[in-house]
């Protein structure tokens, strides 16, 4: 599952944990500054949170707490989980639930494209849970979806959050057929940590399939890195050197948040300025557009990155 789901709700640990990088502040019972959200106001947030309400219209947006929820709905953003929310993987940053999935709603792609018309969304973020139970991914119904929006929603954007189908070329094609404006894929985390953080992931599987992806043609490429679950600085710019060599277009980093004590706790919280840092970097090697700070998601501003 993608870190668009993982919730906000955060529970910290002990605060006896400490940190010997550089540039990150150990973690606490009370959170920096820079991690203190305002809540969402404004005309366009109140016509769509009163919206989803109405139509009981399932978005991220709102079961996963976003911060950035009232800027990106007042921008005309907003991101639609499909296939469920059981996932069949049990990452250990993600707040979706792992079990065994329910059946495939084979209308799920017209309730999204009319999520999307009722909430007038100019650029709408898919993505949804692995879903290796089945043969196909799921890559059928993510390809129906985006033609359903296509149809409704003639002049509405989409950037794809997928999964990494495993690695099945076959199931990836029919996203890149489908032609969203961007296919997101995200990382998650340096090398080392994957294998703790993403346990059934494979950190060169997923730059496989960014690389593949982009070599077939696709115009828009993009990647997320979460920060703050013990990783080194040289593992960071390693990382985004990888991302840049797989000729990704987007990289968005941003601080990771534990969503319950089950899950993996925060090691440090990475200050402003190695956030700025990482973003320096990431510029020197090329990507044309890079996110990187405390709040940002795999959605944030991701309307300018369509061009």
């Amino acid at each position: 599952m993608s870190t668009e789901a993982t919730t906000f709700k955060s529970v910290l640990p002990n605060k006896a944990q400490t940190t010997t990088n550089p540039g990150t502040i150990p973690v606490g019972n009370k959170k920096p500054d820079w991690l203190r959200v305002k809540l969402p106001v404004g005309k366009k947030y109140t016509e769509l949170r009163g919206l989803v309400d109405k139509y009981k219209l399932n978005t991220i947006c709102t079961s996963g707490s976003c911060p950035n929820m009232g800027e990106c709905w007042g921008d005309g953003t907003a991101t639609f989980m499909i296939l469920g929310n059981i996932c069949t993987r049990s990452c250990g940053f993600c707040g979706v639930k792992t079990g065994k999935p329910e059946t495939v709603e084979w209308d799920e792609p017209e309730k999204v494209a009319r999520s999307i018309k009722i909430m007038s969304i100019e650029h709408a973020v898919l993505t949804s849970v692995d879903r290796d139970d089945l043969k196909d991914g799921g890559s059928i119904i993510w390809a129906e979806t985006i033609a359903a929006v296509r149809r409704a929603n003639p002049n509405t954007t989409m950037e794809t959050l997928i999964p990494d189908f495993q690695g099945d070329t076959k199931n990836i094609d029919r996203l890149i057929a489908a032609a969203p404006e961007v296919i997101s894929h995200n990382i998650e985390t340096v090398r080392r940590l994957t294998r703790e953080v993403r346990i059934q992931a494979q950190y060169d599987r997923s730059l496989e399939v960014l690389r593949y992806i982009k070599s077939q043609g696709q115009r828009r490429t993009k990647s997320g890195i979460m920060l703050g679950l013990g990783e080194k600085k040289e593992e960071v710019f390693e990382s985004l050197r990888d991302l840049a060599n797989a000729n990704v277009d987007v990289v968005t980093l941003g601080q990771y948040l534990q969503p319950s004590k089950k899950h993996l706790p925060v090691k440090e919280y990475i200050t402003p300025e190695l956030f700025k840092e990482y973003e320096v970097y990431a510029k020197s090697l090329g990507f044309k557009h890079v996110e990187s700070s405390a709040l940002v998601r795999s959605s944030y501003h991701a309307k300018k990155h369509v061009n």
